[in-house]
This record gives C-alpha cells, structure tokens and sequence, in this order.
C-alpha cells in the first residue's frame, strides 16, 4: 500500500477500528505485510496505492471475506477474526456492484435487511430512508440494466447502507465510471460522510480521487 490518508483524530480519542501487525500470504507471496493501523468512529480515511498493493486484500480482512495469516483486527477493543462478514456490522460497496439484475431497485436494497429478517413495515421504512437519501425515489421499480453506472453505483451504496453499519467500506467504488461522473459521485460522497458521520474505509489508486 502506498500511502494511508486520514483526517486528524484526537490523541485520546479510543479507536472504532485497530488493526495490528496485520499480515496476508499467499504462499511465499505478502499481499499485506505487517499493517498497524487505529481508524476513529467518524473518519474517512483512504487506502492509496497501486494494484497488488494490498488496499482491497486489507478491505477484505476487515469485512471478514478473507482470514489474515497472522494479527488482529477489532472494533472497539473485540477481535473480529473468528466473526463472520454477517455479523460484524460493516457494510462494503465493490466497483462492479454487485446488484442483483432480476430485482427492482427497492428490491436490491431491501436484500441485506431480508435475509435479516427485519419486519416487513421495518424493512419498507429502512428502504424508503434510502431511495430518498441517494434520490432514487422515481427509479424504486426499474432494474439495474434500466440504470445509468452513476445511478448503479448509488443502489449498491444504498444497499450496502440500509441496514445502517458504523463502518462502510468502497473497495475502487467509483472506478468503472467516465471522469465527469466520478467527480459528482465524489462529491455525494463526502456529502453523505458529512450528513451520516459514518466511517469510511475507501480503495482506490487514483491520487486525485484519494485527494
């Protein structure tokens, strides 16, 4: 990884997330090697860096799609290594989506609170808070190929949203996209950071991006 940008935290701040001495092998290969790192409740830090650095194996870890060879990722002082990616509380966005493409809009949202088995009035709240958040409302019943990328992209932050984590992470989120939609999503983004207070773990290897 090439480089760790993060906001300012206070000194006696506890941290949300601590990963120490994190390490990844694949064979004789490090994908992550020895990564110590404090993430505060609040922030939005960004993993910059070429491909095969490490940023999206790290992302991996930390969302529990990938055991670490050796060290410790918690939240809140508890180790997360034996939790699996369901019960950690950590929402994840990928670059391709992911969306489900026989399912509505409001149906790919509502996906994460449904295999919770969250009450359905419950589950059509949460989901209406969304749409509303990312202004999908008039586009609740279309399907993913019905979608412009910008407007995919803001279902699977809806969805990766609606069952509200306290950490989200956007592994190369914005990648598949042409410049001009990239900088609009960028702006939504720190738009939303700002509006939610969530943390934000995000990948990329664009320093504008990052920036």
């Amino acid at each position: 990884m090439s480089a760790v940008i993060q906001e300012s935290a206070p000194a006696d701040q506890r941290p949300l997330v601590s990963l120490r001495n994190l390490n990844k092998h694949y064979g004789d290969f490090a994908a992550v090697d020895n990564i110590s790192l404090d993430i505060q409740e609040g922030e939005f830090l960004t993993f910059l860096g070429s491909s095969g650095s490490g940023k999206s194996t790290t992302l991996s870890m930390l969302a529990g799609f990938e055991t670490p060879s050796s060290g410790e990722i918690q939240v809140e002082g508890k180790s997360l290594i034996k939790v699996p990616p369901h019960k950690r509380g950590i929402g994840m966005v990928f670059q391709r989506y992911s969306l489900f493409p026989h399912l509505s809009v409001r149906d790919n949202i509502a996906f994460p609170l449904s295999i919770r088995k969250l009450p359905a009035a419950e589950r059509e709240r949460q989901v209406d808070a969304m749409l509303k958040l990312v202004q999908l409302e008039q586009f609740a019943h279309r399907r993913p190929a019905q979608l412009s990328g910008g407007q995919q992209q803001r279902v699977a932050i809806a969805r990766a949203l609606v069952y509200e984590p306290r950490i989200l992470l956007m592994d190369e989120p914005l990648g598949a996209l042409d410049k001009k939609l990239r900088e609009e999503l960028q702006d939504e983004l720190r738009h939303l950071h700002r509006r939610l207070g969530i943390t934000i773990v995000y990948v990329t290897h664009d320093q504008e991006e990052a920036m």
